[in-house]
């Protein structure tokens, strides 16, 4: 009797999960789908091919963008894309995901939902590439007719990527600090004006807001950013000067007027 009872309950239990143990299989293969067809897209964005890009959506496809707004229709977005991110006289950009940050999602009775981070690097002609910013992403894939195609993308919350991460910061006095604080005057920036945060610099010019941070006495670095500010003394010990420097290169310099 024991035995027909336990027999009877391992049953039950079996009967049980199987729904659950199929469901996780279909989940597994769905995921392994949805991240092949993710590279190959992906893979078609870097390179620019737009007769393998143009695949993977339909024809009443949206792209909604942080910064862009909405672009509606597959024509108007290839159009984008080619004028845009593939035309030749422009930047060049690469994507690269998130290690780690990838995940997707079942959508029942319509395909799925994959969800991440990723970040670009830009390249422009003659110059290094470099790391631009990072954002979260966000795409719905539709299976239908037997094919799989993206139906809505997201691209969202885009902030410019850590910078100038193997500089250590130092601690300056106030005093030092103080030397340094004024108005500028700059040929392309214009009006510069530099105060004391607390051990820290702002700088505003136009519509740059930045909190830089003291590397040496006299130079310091931004941390959203490729850009340095070293200031410059006269021959009487004076501030004279900012040398502001992009990625090791000067692309600026701004007289202390004040």
């Amino acid at each position: 009797m024991l035995k027909t009872l336990l027999d009877k309950t391992f049953k039950f239990i079996l009967i049980a999960l199987i729904p659950s143990l199929l469901t996780a299989q279909n989940n597994s293969s769905l995921k392994k789908t949805i991240l092949k067809l993710d590279k190959k897209f992906w893979k078609s964005y870097n390179t620019c091919n737009m007769s393998t890009f143009k695949t993977f959506f339909v024809e009443d496809f949206e792209f909604y963008h942080d910064k862009g707004g909405l672009t509606s229709g597959l024509t108007k977005m290839m159009s984008s894309v080619e004028n845009g991110l593939c035309n030749p006289e422009n930047p060049r950009v690469r994507r690269e995901v998130v290690e780690g940050s990838v995940q997707v999602y079942p959508l029942n009775n319509y395909g799925a939902i994959i969800t991440g981070e990723h970040v670009f690097y830009v390249s422009e002609k003659g110059k290094k590439e470099k790391l631009a910013e990072i954002a979260k992403f966000t795409h719905v894939w539709q299976h239908k007719d037997e094919q799989w195609k993206m139906t809505r993308v997201l691209s969202y919350d885009h902030q410019p990527t850590p910078q100038n991460t193997d500089i250590k910061e130092i601690s300056l006095s106030d005093n030092i600090l103080n030397k340094y604080i004024g108005i500028y005057q700059a040929p392309k920036t214009g009006t510069v004006v530099i105060t004391n945060k607390g051990q820290l610099l702002e700088i505003n010019a136009g519509k740059m807001n930045a909190i830089v941070y003291p590397q040496t006495e006299n130079l310091f670095f931004h941390k959203q950013s490729p850009l340095t500010f070293e200031f410059i003394k006269d021959k009487n010990g004076k501030v004279s000067k900012i040398v502001v420097r992009e990625n090791g290169q000067i692309v600026e310099e701004a007289k202390k007027v004040k």
